[in-house]
């Protein structure tokens, strides 16, 4: 089974969950959503943060799932979280440039992850799983 790619695309994804939910400015900052001061107000250092534990549960899922069905569901739920925040910071952040930065860098994490799940686990057949329920013993 060629997991590879999802599997460094899920560690990458973890590690910036991890990096966001301990230093908030990391998103902050490029999308404008952090004070004058450089400081991040409380209501966006709470959601961020909350993105970072999504990002780190996601990215460790698809880094450790041993089974390609597991591994598939968590690159799904990534690919889906990306295209939403591609979406929503594209077009709700205050400042126009964030916007276009944000959905550009949404969108692509989003086709790297789509991409890396069709070729390193294939767009179709079972998982691992029932594969080796099928076979008999004797």
């Amino acid at each position: 089974m060629k997991a590879g790619l999802v599997r460094w695309v899920g560690a990458a994804t973890a590690a910036y969950g991890v990096g966001v939910l301990v230093r908030p400015a990391l998103m902050a900052r490029p999308c404008g959503l952090d004070g004058e001061d450089g400081s991040v107000p409380a209501p966006a250092d709470l959601l961020i943060r909350a993105l970072g534990v999504r990002d780190a549960a996601i990215g460790i899922t698809m880094l450790v799932a041993k089974d390609r069905s597991v591994r598939r569901a968590a690159t799904a739920c990534r690919v889906v979280a990306d295209l939403g925040d591609a979406v929503l910071f594209g077009t709700r952040l205050p400042d126009p440039a964030a916007r276009r930065k944000a959905a550009v860098v949404a969108g692509g994490w989003g086709a790297l992850c789509a991409v890396a799940g069709l070729v390193s686990d294939g767009a179709g057949g079972s998982g691992g799983a029932g594969r080796r329920r099928c076979r008999r013993s004797g």
